[in-house]
Parts: structure tokens; sequence; C-alpha cells
């Protein structure tokens, strides 16, 4: 599985719009979107038509419109975004189940390379099927709230403290390890 720019800006927009709703913000306009996520807004608009037929979102037009989530955070699975808009998850095609496709291998069913790939799979899945957009946007505002960075859409909150300088990816800044932290949100 790769992620694309596409799924990457609509895993974003989709936290960002629960993160507003969890701030008691409904509804957020298409341009302060593109803006906060540093998304085209083209490009953005075409995200949020797909996610808008398939269910996720929905819009209200006029000068005061914007998008608003369609459906609770927590009925929301993180790997239904990412098939919606990727696709399948696993590595090569022999090794999905939801977009088989037939490999160029002599002996698909005792080929090393696909076993492991359906474990790969597997392990993507997992983590992404467990998980909802309610999770996620959560662990986002408890880490936020714990860094004593400033929330999102203006809301106030403490005076901003120098944010840490982030140039690696820390296992400690992982969303499973954050998720069973046991900080609770004064939300």
């Amino acid at each position: 599985m790769k992620l694309t720019k596409r799924g990457e800006y609509a895993l974003r927009t989709m936290i960002r719009l629960g993160v507003a709703h969890k701030l008691g913000r409904e509804l957020v306009s298409v341009s302060q979107l593109a803006e906060a996520e540093r998304v085209p807004f083209k490009f953005l608009e075409q995200i949020l038509g797909d996610l808008r037929e398939a269910g996720y979102v929905e819009s209200k037009r006029g000068k005061h419109g914007g998008c608003f989530l369609a459906k609770p955070m927590d009925q929301i699975k993180m790997g239904e975004l990412v098939r919606l808009i990727d696709g399948r998850l696993a590595p090569i095609g022999c090794a999905s189940e939801t977009d088989y496709e037939k490999c160029t291998c002599p002996d698909e069913a005792h080929c090393g390379l696909r076993m492991i790939m359906i474990d790969v799979r597997n392990a993507i899945a997992n983590i992404l099927d467990r998980y909802t957009l309610g999770n996620v946007v959560e662990v986002t505002l408890r880490k936020i709230l714990r860094d004593g960075s400033p929330l999102p859409f203006g809301v106030p909150e403490t005076p901003d403290p120098p944010r840490p300088d982030i140039r690696r990816a820390d296992p400690a800044d992982g969303f499973l390890k954050l998720l069973t932290d046991t900080l609770t949100l004064p939300i």
C-alpha cells in the first residue's frame, strides 16, 4: 500500500473536520481547509466531492458555507477512507482481498512474496480497520494539548509555548502510543 497525495489530503481533511466538530465548529470553509492543510483549493474540492458522494461529508453553499461531517466520527473507520480514495491496502494485487489481480508468479499458491505481502496487508488492515476517525481526532487533540500547542480554528487555550522541533519519526509520537496514554481531554 502506498498512500497517494490524494489519500493523504483526504485523511488530513477528514481529521481536520473531526477536530473542528470536536471543538464545536460544525462548518469549515473549503478555503480554510485548503489553507490549513496546505492543499491546492481545486484539488481539495475534487477530494471533498468524492467524500461527499460516499456520504462522509456534506456541504452548505453560500457566503457562510463550507463542509461538515455527514456521519458520526465513531462510525467512520480509517480503512474505509483509505480504500475509498486509494483502493486496495495490499502492496501487490495478488495479496488483495478487495481488489485482487493475478500476478505473474508461476505458482501463486506457494509464492513466498505473496505470503509475506498478505501478512503486510493484514497488518495494515488490522490497524486501519480497528480505529475510527473519532479515535484519531481524540489522539490528535490529546497530543496538541500535551504539547501546549495552540488549538486549531482560533479556539483559545493558553499562551503559545514554543513548538517542539520534530525532525524524525519518534515511536513515542505514534498513534497507538498516544492512544494508550491516560491524558484525558478537557474538551
